[in-house]
């Protein structure tokens, strides 16, 4: 009797044990995908911000840079330059061999002009003043043709108040790593079949960054299917090979 019951204690243990391991076995790829998921929501909104201000910075210096301090710190001081447009060209002005940056060098000089001799001072009545007055101006038909430069905080501008000068820079760190800076490479010299040259970037995040803490084995798993299929185990922008306008792998 006692032996009965034993094996029956014993039996109830291996179904309960097994049960056990069959749940396990189904939950945790649910939960890993699920946190997966959770994480990959803030890597991204950081690798397109790197995004945002490496294009900011490509504009200003005409390449990239692998420096991601310096990234930080161009942010923090270059101001962000816009013109303000006020009229347009008509065709038989651009048949006749006038461009936008022909316009805007004659307004240049004529608003240049202005202030020496005529010792105006404000922009408005400098405009005013031209449009009616100056020849080059005149004969070129510029009247209601203007274009200001203007200078703006850089970190305002091109992220809509979602970040400030002290905490812009926590975009180059990789979300749930403790610290981690995302992998960055860039090729400023590729060169394309036809002869252009297209600065190249690539920004990245691993799995074994921001998954590293969550089940090792689904972790593996999924390293290894990427990688079967020839994508890169993890998070990017930008490709280091060919351009593809910094597209990220998610996209």
């Amino acid at each position: 009797m006692k032996k009965n019951i034993i094996i029956h204690s014993l039996l109830i243990i291996a179904i309960v044990f097994l049960a056990f391991i069959c749940i396990k076995s189904v939950i945790t790829p649910i939960k890993f995908e699920e946190k997966r998921q959770q994480r990959e929501v803030a890597v991204i909104k950081n690798l397109s911000n790197i995004r945002l201000a490496e294009a900011e910075f490509k504009l200003v210096k005409g390449r990239y840079t692998a420096d991601l301090d310096s990234l930080v710190l161009f942010l923090q001081t270059e101001p962000k330059k816009e013109v303000l447009k006020e009229g347009s060209l008509s065709d038989k002005q651009l048949e006749n061999g006038l461009t936008e940056a022909k316009a805007t060098k004659i307004l240049e000089r004529a608003i240049l002009k202005a202030k020496v001799r005529q010792g105006l001072e404000d922009i408005d009545e400098i405009y005013a003043y031209i449009w009616d007055n100056d020849k080059e101006v005149v004969s070129n038909g510029l009247k209601g043709f203007r274009r200001d430069t203007i200078f703006k905080n850089m970190i305002e501008t091109v992220y809509k108040g979602a970040y400030t000068s002290e905490n812009i820079g926590q975009i180059i760190y990789i979300p749930f790593t403790n610290g981690k800076k995302f992998d960055i490479q860039v090729n400023n010299e590729y060169t394309t079949s036809q002869g252009i040259h297209v600065p190249l970037m690539e920004v990245s995040a691993h799995f074994n960054t921001y998954l590293a803490d969550l089940d090792n084995q689904e972790r593996v798993n999924l390293i290894d299917k990427e990688e079967k299929l020839e994508h890169f185990p993890g998070l990017k922008i930008g490709d280091i090979t060919a351009p593809n306008n910094n597209a990220g792998n998610w996209e």
